[in-house]
């Protein structure tokens, strides 16, 4: 007796289905404008990190400056 063959099926990942019903509730340019968005977020907070870095460096330094954005 020979067995059945065995078929994989990948199961989409959460991110993929949410890409999948985003793109049956928005249009085009409203997931463009949401992405955009949210890259700008994933941005911000990289800069934050490395605002952060940069003053715990000078921190140990002993030179800390002030500054004003």
């Amino acid at each position: 007796m020979q067995a059945a063959p065995v078929r994989a099926t990948a199961i989409p990942s959460f991110t993929d289905t949410l890409r999948a019903v985003e793109s049956l509730l928005m249009s085009g340019g409203q997931r463009t404008a949401r992405r955009n968005a949210w890259t700008s977020v994933l941005e911000d907070r990289r800069r934050a990190k490395d605002r952060a870095e940069a003053e715990r460096i000078l921190d140990q330094a002993g030179q800390r400056v002030s500054v004003r954005l």
